[in-house]
């Protein structure tokens, strides 16, 4: 919240401020009496500044509210005023408050601010009498446990405690961590680049640096890997994430335990110890992160020839692990949590449970360890949604078969609440038992494709769908028997979860009529005296431009008709107008159909028919555009950033969908404090792009297309020019589309050497990476908004509309943002897929993605490489969607509607597995396994057989199919 620009200079976020200002009183005024100690004023003080690192609610509070933690500052907060007690520099700072919190709060913020070398205790006096606020016995909250550093802290502390009024201290730890439980989008936006930065150490750096130690049997330190680690942590290119380095840092210096030496504490430190990577060792990795102050965590345990009580012992420990995840749903308690994890060691390993950690994490934001969210038997909290946890368990001291040392496992992983299934933000660096486990006799076991819940899991393996083809010719591509099976495994509690999802979703999605638009009449006149009289005596048809009426001579009199009730038609020299069908409102009026009028002048009845149709043309725009506007959505106005601080600017970009006009002029796009602003060098071509309407943003740089791209897909409808759309695309061309007419591509041989033309190439190439490189800096300092880049190692060809195209996935969604009309498809609107026309020996098959809104259409992505099949069930398997695969395609309309009519029935015929490939083919057939040919059989009979049981196996095949189809075409 507090933007750091130029040196010490912070700039304090106002409205942030204020949302949260009120977001205190609020949480205040409600649980005034259950966790705020019925404090009357809250009195919080920040100690003086430290290299130290340290959690201490205290700094979290003005994190929170400020942006930035403000040493040597006393905070009062009261019913209608807020004191703050600085030096004059801070004060100045926060000057930018006073009226603001004024204006829209009615609450007061006085500064007192001392002089460098005072003591403070003048404007302790003031602060005083205002906590007294005129009454005898007042009710005053703090945080008891921070004990006061510093002259000021102490001074304040004194004057607090011997004052000559009668004070009651109560402590607000408590309330101030259930304010901080739940997060806003910008605090989880924080957690998740932090997960993402801890996940990406882990995998990227960590366990790089441990196979090379162990492949070249290598002596290193615990602690010289805990200052590697850091060094990654705090220089995020080391470890390839895209972060500022200056908003990332450590939450606890890294933790290496091995050699039989473990404390799973979070206090745990790494020793002078060598690493142990002989057989049976195990290795704990801990890794936390911080991003603009919120923190996150994650921990493995690595397995070294691991033992049978070894590899026992972790399995138990990772489905525990995963039952406490899985556990974490809005509206359960705390208590519950640890109970599902110690419920699955009970179950599979009994003689593990003392040895299990008492506790199963604790929330986790601007402290490692939010203080009441503690994941243990003991606590009965609720969770509620969007709050975030470090979830860690573990067995700890357990001895080794040969009882000569003993060992310890290990996991934490960061996850955020959901209304539904929770996110696990560090799902990255997989715990796999084939993933952690290193055989020093073979090679060590890599990244294989693993399952965690939420869209980001396919960063897990980056894997290119392509690679099937290129290491496997002719799609001879095998899948391993393990890996199949965990698949289908997997596929089989989608489909059960899916099929539960959807009949709370059928049951609860009550019928809604249609509203019909009404249409009101045009009205060109309001009375006969405003109709214009003919300009000669000659009556002649007339075009009013102004009213959009055609004034026709209809028995001596002009008698008009708006322009939009007509079509009109011109032959040789006739012109005839035909009105539109209209509903019969007054019985006694007289109502044409249609009228046809003679014209001496071929060229004149030209012209008049011109007239009227650019007329009407005009005016069908205008209106069409109405309408449109007509269901848009209310949105707040854009603020501008203001004359102190420039606003991010991006120049020479070309929008779609572009603005009408046959000349197009590039634009710039300018960041601004809640969104963003498109404009051009012509004053009607603007268009503003809130930050509250974007759903996904993505930044697309130009690898091997000719665009770099920034692409918004929103919310709700807005209007670019007279157009309506959801999609606004931001882009620069980094080169231009060059045909050599002599064949041979871009540089045709006669040329292949020619300085110039490399040259000219080395220019492009320059300033394609200048222009990614401006756009990426772009979106990062873009802070409200989190930019998604698509994954092309991930993509697959397909067609969309009428061209092939590259379609990627992303974060959270399939794109195609390099042609028009672009698709973007959020991956958690989607129900299943379905993939089509999977035959053998077939080249293509399709992908029909099935909506959870089953008013919308299935999308069709036609004629994929079947080279890509394996690739796409995987990623599709890894984000866990439902997929289901048909011999041929489907009428998706008449079966979607079947199912919303009776959504009982559906359930009944066991939902979505009608679409079941493999349970159709395993229906059992009329089998000849006990039958036994007569004794006396001639040859003539047997031969006969012989020649009709081709034909029969036929009859049977096709018999089964076509069974098989008319159990799809019952919905």
């Amino acid at each position: 919240m507090a933007d750091s620009r130029n040196g010490d200079t912070y700039v304090i976020d106002v409205m942030k401020f204020i949302s949260r200002t009120r977001a205190l009183y609020a949480h205040w005024n409600e649980h005034i009496a259950d966790i705020w100690g019925s404090a009357d004023a809250l009195a919080v003080a920040t100690h003086p500044a430290t290299n130290d690192l340290r959690y201490l609610k205290s700094s979290a509070l003005h994190i929170w509210l400020l942006g930035y933690e403000f040493s040597d500052t006393i905070m009062v907060f009261s019913s209608k005023q807020i004191h703050f007690l600085c030096s004059k520099k801070i004060a100045t700072l926060l000057e930018v408050v006073k009226q603001p919190a004024h204006d829209e709060l009615g609450i007061d913020v006085v500064m007192h601010a001392k002089a460098k070398g005072d003591d403070g205790n003048g404007p302790m006096d003031a602060v005083l009498r205002a906590i007294r606020d005129g009454k005898e016995s007042q009710v005053v909250g703090h945080i008891a446990r921070e004990a006061p550093e510093g002259k000021l802290l102490e001074k304040w502390t004194e004057r607090l405690t011997n004052a000559k009024f009668q004070f009651q201290f109560v402590d607000i730890t408590a309330g101030l961590s259930d304010l901080f439980a739940a997060k806003d989008g910008t605090e989880i936006i924080n957690v998740k680049k932090a997960a993402y930065l801890a996940s990406s150490v882990m995998k990227n750096v960590v366990v790089t640096k441990l196979e090379k130690v162990i492949d070249e049997e290598r002596d290193v330190t615990h602690s010289l890997l805990m200052r590697l680690t850091e060094k990654a942590i705090l220089d995020p290119t080391k470890a390839g994430v895209k972060l500022k380095p200056e908003c990332v840092d450590i939450c606890y210096p890294p933790i290496f335990q091995s050699g039989g030496k473990f404390d799973l504490k979070p206090s745990a430190v790494s020793n002078d110890d060598l690493l142990a990577y002989d057989l049976g060792s195990i290795i704990i990795c801990a890794v936390g992160a911080r991003y603009n102050s919120y923190c996150s965590n994650v921990a493995r345990t690595y397995l070294i020839d691991a033992t049978n009580l070894q590899s026992k012992a972790y399995e138990v420990l990772l489905k525990a692990h995963e039952a406490a995840i899985n556990a974490m749903r809005r509206g359960r308690k705390l208590s519950s949590v640890y109970q599902a994890a110690l419920s699955v060691v009970e179950k599979e390993a009994p003689e593990l449970v003392d040895k299990l950690t008492k506790s199963a994490g604790t929330g986790i934001g601007l402290e490692f360890r939010e203080s009441g969210l503690n994941i243990n038997a003991r606590n009965d909290k609720v969770l509620r949604s969007q709050m975030a946890f470090n979830v860690s368990l573990g067995f700890q001291n357990m001895e080794c078969e040969s009882k000569k040392k003993k060992f310890s496992l290990f996991l934490a992983d960061t996850v955020i609440v959901k209304d539904e299934d929770p996110e696990i933000l560090t799902g990255k660096c997989s715990k796999l038992v084939t993933d952690v486990s290193y055989d020093k006799e073979e090679k060590p076991c890599r990244k294989k494709a693993r399952r965690t819940s939420g869209p980001e899991s396919y960063f897990i393996n980056k894997t290119s769908l392509r690679s099937y083809n290129n290491n496997n010719n002719n799609n001879n591509h095998v899948v391993s028997k393990d890996e199949l099976r965990m698949r289908n495994q997997h596929q089989a509690e989608l489909a059960r979860r899916k099929n539960e999802e959807t009949v709370r979703r059928l049951a609860g999605d009550g019928s809604s009529g249609s509203t019909a638009k009404t249409s009101t009449d045009s009205v060109a006149y309001k009375n006969v005296n405003d109709v214009p009289q003919p300009r000669d005596l000659m009556m002649m048809i007339q075009v009013d431009q102004k009213k959009e009426a055609v004034l026709l001579p209809i028995y001596g009199s002009m008698v008009p008709f708006h322009v939009s009730n007509q079509q009109d038609s011109t032959r040789n020299n006739y012109i005839r107008i035909i009105f539109s069908v209209i509903t019969l409102k007054n019985q006694g009026a007289i109502y044409l159909k249609e009228v046809t009028f003679r014209c001496k002048d071929s060229k004149r009845s030209s012209e008049v028919v011109q007239a009227i149709k650019t007329l009407r043309r005009q005016v069908n725009a205008r209106e069409s555009e109405r309408i449109e506007r007509g269901t848009l959505v209310n949105q707040e106005k854009l603020q501008l950033a203001g004359n102190k601080f420039r606003p991010l600017r991006l120049s020479g970009l070309w929008i779609r969908p572009q603005f009408s006009g046959r000349k197009r002029v590039p634009g710039a796009l300018e960041a601004h404090a809640n969104g963003f602003r498109y404009s051009t060098t012509r004053p009607n071509e603007r268009v503003d792009v809130l930050f509250a309407n974007v759903k996904h943003a993505f930044l697309q740089p130009a690898e091997k297309e000719m665009l770099t791209t920034l692409h918004f897909h929103l919310h709700n409808h807005i209007m670019l020019g007279n157009k309506k759309t959801k999609d606004v695309q931001f882009y620069v061309e980094v080169m231009d589309a060059v045909q050599s007419l002599g064949g041979g591509g871009r540089r045709s041989s006669p040329s292949a050497y020619d300085p110039g033309e490399i040259l000219e190439e080395q220019r492009e190439r320059d300033r394609k990476n200048k222009i990614n490189v401006d756009f990426n800096h772009f979106a990062t300092r873009v802070s409200a908004l989190e930019f998604e880049q698509p994954l092309r190692e991930l993509g697959f060809s397909g067609v969309t509309d009428k061209a092939r195209v590259f379609i990627v996935p992303t974060s959270s969604c399939l794109v195609m943002l390099t042609e028009t009309p672009v698709l973007v498809v959020s991956l958690s609107e989607v129900e299943i897929v379905n993939l089509e026309r999977v035959v053998f020996g077939q080249k293509y098959f399709d992908m029909a993605i099935v909506f959870k809104d089953f008013k919308k259409d299935v999308l069709k992505i036609n004629a994929i490489d079947t080279s890509y099949l394996e690739g796409i069930k995987k990623w599709l398997d890894a984000i866990d969607i439902k997929y289901y695969e048909s011999k041929a395609n489907l009428m998706w309309r008449p079966i979607l509607k079947r199912i919303t009519d009776d959504p009982q029935g559906f359930i009944d015929d066991g939902g979505w597995e009608f679409l079941n490939l493999e349970r159709s083919d395993s229906e059992p057939e009329e089998s000849d396994q006990g039958y036994e040919p007569p004794d006396a059989e001639d040859e003539s009979e047997s031969e006969d057989e012989d020649s009709e049981s081709e034909s029969e196996r036929t009859k049977k095949k096709k018999k089964r199919t076509t069974e098989e189809e008319k159990s799809k075409k019952k919905y």
